[in-house]
């Protein structure tokens, strides 16, 4: 029947079946065959609701369709609302906009433009599409493993995912996490920090560019500051009198203001590179010297390739500062203070360090009891 229908090229034509109320083909002028059920909901609403085109559905697949949905309409249900509703639900890639709008503007830019570049890389292109109620535990575990090759990204892929989906269930989009409860992949943290000898060579090396930027490494590795806190450093937050650094909230990782001591080796870094007379409110102006200093990696590629520590990274220098003051004998919760950290585990990292000031103590004492007994032993008759 269903084969031998003729379109009219001037209007759309219904066919209803004979057996199971409701249920027809549209026949559009272009010859698309649409099959569809007609019925009226609890409020008696007269409602039709498309079921599949013939072609990528049968007549028989149709009918099995139209029965549940009528079997849906007699328990009370409104499957074109369902339907409706279905459709628009928010999927991931809507999920990630608005994570961006509107929690995004609370973070710091650089932390909301590694989520941006998360978000780009892989989240959207893999589960964009994906509806937010629909996606489910199995699919985010696919996700993850996808990324074995590169742990700390999919850690950090994972955590972000977790975030948006929590939004979405205080949105009330979705009711539980699928995220909660994956493990993660295991991590190797990278303790890299220059010994006595690295630290005069890289020295040298700043030495011989004569540039302004050369003096931001000095600062770094002197004060074990964050990149951008010293990059958006003003000269109003130094107090170079009394020896200080004020960094404001908007620059710090923990959003608070930080008091950091200055040494007075920095305090003649800062000295020098005032006298240099750069008109700017910035410690490291940019080119208009009306904004701060963007890109200091071309400058750093150069200065490791010279002074042949080809690997170490501009962070290395933090870690650097950090290593140093705890095998001097420092507290870890001294040095966590200097750089910053509000929680205790984050400077747990030099905790091995630590140990190098008692080791030398009970070097010590074992080099007297060394003298002893060989001094002992030579008064023994033979």
């Amino acid at each position: 029947f269903v084969e031998a229908l003729v379109p009219d090229p001037k209007k759309t034509i219904i066919s209803w079946d004979t057996e199971l109320k409701g249920f027809g083909i549209i026949v559009l002028p272009s010859g698309r065959l649409t099959y569809c059920l007609q019925y009226r909901n609890k409020e008696r609403i007269k409602k039709r609701i498309k079921i599949g085109v013939h072609g990528q559905i049968t007549a028989e697949e149709a009918c099995v369709i139209a029965r549940k949905y009528l079997s849906m309409i007699t328990q009370g249900e409104d499957p074109a609302e369902q339907k409706k509703a279905l459709k628009h639900l928010p999927d991931i890639h809507e999920l990630a906009k608005d994570y961006v709008d509107r929690y995004g503007k609370n973070k710091r830019p650089r932390s909301l433009e590694e989520d941006q570049k998360l978000l780009r890389n892989h989240i959207i292109p893999k589960l964009g599409d994906r509806k937010v109620s629909h996606l489910s535990r199995r699919d985010v575990e696919n996700f993850h493993a996808a990324l074995k090759e590169t742990p700390y990204q999919a850690n950090r892929t994972l955590a972000l995912l977790s975030k948006m989906i929590s939004l979405a269930i205080a949105w009330g989009w979705r009711v539980d996490n699928p995220v909660k409860g994956i493990p993660r992949f295991p991590e190797e943290k990278r303790d890299r920090w220059l010994n006595k000898e690295e630290i005069s060579r890289l020295w040298k090396t700043l030495d011989d560019y004569k540039r302004p930027s050369s003096f931001f490494f000095k600062l770094l590795l002197l004060t074990g500051a964050r990149k951008n806190e010293l990059l958006k450093a003003t000269w109003n937050h130094f107090d170079l009198e009394q020896g200080v650094w004020t960094k404001p909230s908007s620059l710090t990782k923990q959003k608070k203001r930080e008091y950091l001591p200055l040494s007075q080796e920095a305090i003649q870094v800062l000295q020098e590179l005032k006298n240099l007379n750069i008109e700017s409110s910035y410690v490291f102006p940019g080119l208009t010297k009306k904004e701060p200093l963007k890109d200091v990696q071309n400058l750093w590629k150069r200065v490791i390739k010279k002074a042949d520590l080809l690997g170490v990274r501009i962070h290395d220098l933090r870690h650097t500062h950090a290593s140093h003051l705890v095998s001097s004998g420092l507290s870890l919760s001294i040095v966590g203070k200097l750089l910053g950290h509000t929680q205790a585990s984050t400077t747990q990292r030099y905790a091995h360090l630590a140990d190098e000031p008692l080791r030398h103590a009970t070097s010590l004492f074992g080099s007297t009891i060394r003298a002893v007994t060989s001094s002992s032993l030579k008064q023994l008759p033979k």
